[in-house]
């Protein structure tokens, strides 16, 4: 089993896991290889460091960590599990009502249609439109990859 680390071209880091180098090959040249972040398939491999194993008696193992203890530390990594978390949940939550997102977001807002989480695709002027009839919405970015499941 090969784990390499990869990126996209928008430089959204992820990891990905292959029966052999080969296979990484074979699955790039065909297109499989997907950004699970924004849906890119222009994927590389990023430099691996080797993982080592030391013993809890060298003192490489028991150097102090590079931060102070308790404070967070900035991981890219992190933003992006987050990020995919609400995208996915999102997903499950709501409706897709594609391009009728305004007029099913008045409809509800109006009491014409059932009140439930919707999604779909309005334009900056939709959107401005329905925020100023008091209806609140927001924009975020839904790659088709995250209607799929992830491995």
């Amino acid at each position: 089993m090969k784990v390499f680390n990869l990126c996209c071209g928008d430089d959204h880091r992820f990891e990905g896991w292959f029966a052999s180098a080969d296979e990484y090959d074979t699955q790039l040249a065909s297109g499989l290889l997907v950004c699970p972040i924004c849906g890119s398939e222009t994927i590389r491999k990023l430099p691996a460091a080797p993982h080592l194993n030391l013993s809890k008696d060298s003192p490489e193992a028991s150097a102090p960590a590079s931060h102070p203890a308790g404070e967070p530390v900035a991981n890219p990594h992190d933003a992006q599990a987050a990020w995919l978390r609400v995208a996915r949940h999102i997903v499950e939550h709501t409706e897709d009502v594609g391009e009728g997102f305004a007029e099913e977001a008045r409809r509800i807002h109006y009491h014409e249609s059932p009140s439930r989480g919707i999604r779909g695709v309005a334009s900056a002027a939709d959107r401005s439109e329905l925020e100023e009839e008091g209806i609140e919405v927001f924009s975020f970015p839904l790659p088709k990859v995250v209607k799929s499941p992830l491995q």
